[in-house]
């Protein structure tokens, strides 16, 4: 289904290698040999090719190894000390090590701001786009219509380049169009520029893109996954959400942060209308999307399943509108042609065939036991604040009953922290003793069950290379089709970038911000509560919650949706952005990130708590450094704060 807009990417990409290598230039702001660029827009196919090579980048920002956000979260801890790598290489380890404090600026990690380590040359496809959009009127064959799309994509494109830099850099220079050939070397010295007119630039460019582009693709066999307009509206409400967040407005931790000049390169007034304008573009968006079909997943079983308990079907509903196939998947706005790889790094050791399953899955995506504590309760209000749940009790041990039935082996030996949970926590990880629908068993009496209990004692010759160091997995990440067994079947599947849980939940927000709370900003989180299978927050907090008036005040309501974000987009690369932008990172960071005691066999020797890492994150880290020889060669760059 996705097979040919890929295999066109790939061939633009190859045709057109030569003409995109050139000496290395700084921000590569400036052209290729104007002959070859001739050539490329020659005529409507050629110029198809090089459009699908301003995509080509695009297609490698995929959620995985080399993604900021999915890495150093701290909702994943990778262990340091394996004997073999198992992402691939040592290199593609390096960003979830970041919270370990390894970042330096000689040899920076996820460097995007030049393309080393990891990172993809993101200043180089800012160039590709500008040479699109000044030779685009070249090729005699190409109709207006379709001219016009092909230019809001690659305006989308460059508008989404520069953000993705600005939420990891800060200011940047702003590549509006690219050097002459024959620029001198104070022109090429680019400065970088406010964050604020970053922000303008990149939605004034996605305003222009929406005018042009469909609104759906209607031919998703060979075109899924190129930009819509639903997608370029979502992509601006969650532009303006960033801007008007508590890092980019008014954030006086960067009060000394300037250009050379003297240009201040952070706002230090905070502005309410920032929000508004985050608030009208999120209505838009989302008035868009359900205009269009676009609708909160629910999971319909295909014919060769049984009929599933409801605790059962809320469980694949939640699951399966992250790993459900595209085109059949009404929630998913945007997401990328390229598949996520690491599924085995999520999957978890389970009984009835142990050894053959850590065959082809090692699992190493580890849970710290801060974030099974983040979920709520089955009344839908956190753990610490339900007034039934014995949250001080909470590692005691007990057996399963029936009150779990579905979620937990019956009578197994576990604790009463997973006991009593609310559906998302079983659909998102896997733990010792919980159920696990899929690896080829879908009988809802007869699932097969994790045993995590024994650690690397159980793997064989190569445990420690097949080991997950604190006990629970991001199952969420497992297609329920894929099997590990003595021969590995994966069913690929598409990480969503933006779905419509994740876009009501940002409407809630900014109404939130703007108004506070209200009927609207309860109907838009209690949707994706309702189809998590909790109630609402009005009645959760005013039911089960110690602090009942908490949803009432627009700070405890701020909690409420930053907590129902954490929640239902974990694991999917939104949380590293989020914690940014909320200025809280630093407070999710400050405690240690710890598992269970994982080579213990029993019970009682598993379920205590040992550290795994205590997280290295201070006021620098919310940015990226630059490279210091970038610096020394541009003088006109200063480099961001505290490095």
């Amino acid at each position: 289904m996705y097979m040919k807009f890929s295999i066109r990417i790939l061939i633009g990409l190859t045709g057109l290698l030569s003409l995109l290598s050139s000496c290395k230039k700084y921000l590569d702001v400036t052209p290729d040999n104007v002959a070859t660029i001739d050539y490329a827009f020659r005529n409507r196919n050629e110029t198809e090719n090089y459009l699908y090579t301003c995509y080509s980048t695009l297609q490698n920002l995929n959620i995985g190894v080399g993604d900021a956000a999915f890495t150093s979260s701290g909702e994943l801890f990778f262990p340091s000390t394996l004997t073999e790598p198992t992402l691939g290489s040592r290199d593609a380890e390096q960003g979830f090590h970041l919270i370990r404090g390894t970042q330096t600026t000689d040899r920076p990690a996820l460097n995007y701001w030049n393309g080393e380590q990891l990172g993809q040359p993101i200043f180089k496809a800012i160039r590709r786009c500008n040479i699109f959009l000044e030779n685009i009127n070249k090729p005699k064959d190409l109709p207006q219509f379709e001219r016009n799309r092909w230019i809001a994509e690659v305006k989308f494109l460059k508008a989404y380049y520069h953000f993705y830099l600005l939420r990891m850099y800060g200011p940047i220079p702003l590549i509006k169009e690219n050097l002459a050939i024959d620029a001198n070397t104070e022109q090429v010295r680019v400065k970088r520029d406010p964050v604020d007119a970053g922000f303008d630039y990149i939605v004034s460019l996605l305003d222009e893109a929406a005018v042009d582009l469909p609104t759906t693709i209607e031919d998703p066999a060979q075109s899924l996954g190129r930009i819509t307009k639903v997608i370029a509206l979502a992509v601006k409400a969650e532009v303006l959400t960033t801007q008007a967040s508590p890092f980019f407005n008014g954030n006086t931790d960067y009060a000394a942060f300037k250009n050379p000049d003297g240009e201040l390169l952070f706002p230090q007034t905070y502005s309410a209308e920032k929000w508004n304008k985050a608030m009208q573009a999120c209505k838009v968006a989302v008035e868009a999307a359900e205009a269009n079909n676009f609708a909160l997943y629910k999971f319909i079983a295909p014919g060769n399943l049984p009929a599933l308990p409801g605790r059962l079907k809320t469980v694949m509903d939640i699951k399966q509108s992250i790993t459900e196939n595209w085109e059949q998947n009404p929630e998913v706005i945007w997401a990328l042609n390229s598949t996520f790889g690491y599924q085995s790094m999520a999957m978890p050791r389970l009984t009835a065939a142990m050894v053959q399953n850590l065959g082809g899955a090692p699992g190493n995506f580890a849970v710290p036991i801060v974030m099974a504590e983040l979920f709520y309760s089955k009344n839908g209000v956190p753990i610490n604040e339900d007034r039934t749940f014995d949250y001080r009790g909470r590692y005691s041990i007990e057996a399963a009953g029936d009150a779990d039935q579905y979620y937990l082996k019956k009578d197994y030996q576990t604790i009463k922290m997973h006991m009593g949970r609310e559906p998302r926590f079983y659909a998102d990880l896997a733990f010792d003793g919980s159920n696990y629908f899929g690896n080829g068993q879908t009988t809802p009496e007869n699932l097969l069950y994790v045993q995590a209990r024994g650690g690397t004692s159980i793997a064989g010759p190569k445990d420690n290379i097949r080991v997950n160091v604190s006990g629970y997995w991001p199952q969420k990440l497992v297609k329920y089709h894929s099997v590990f067994a003595a021969e590995v079947t994966q069913s690929a599947f598409r990480m969503p970038l933006i779905r419509l849980a994740g876009l009501y939940l940002m409407y809630a927000e900014t109404m939130n911000e703007v108004n506070g709370p209200g009927t609207e900003v309860y109907k838009y989180i209690d949707k994706v509560r309702e189809r998590a299978g909790i109630p609402g927050v009005q009645a959760s907090w005013a039911g089960f919650s110690s602090n009942p008036g908490k949803a009432n005040s627009k700070e405890g309501l701020r909690q409420i949706i930053q907590q129902e974000r954490r929640i239902e987009l974990c694991f999917e690369g939104r949380a590293g952005w989020d914690l940014r932008r909320w200025k809280i990172m630093q407070q999710v960071m400050s405690n240690p990130l710890q598992g269970w005691s994982i080579q213990e066999a029993s019970a009682e020797g598993y379920y205590r708590q040992r550290t795994m890492a205590i997280p290295v994150f201070g006021l620098k880290d919310y940015l990226w450094p630059i490279k210091y020889d970038d610096l020394i060669v541009n003088p006109n760059l200063v480099q961001n704060p505290y490095w």
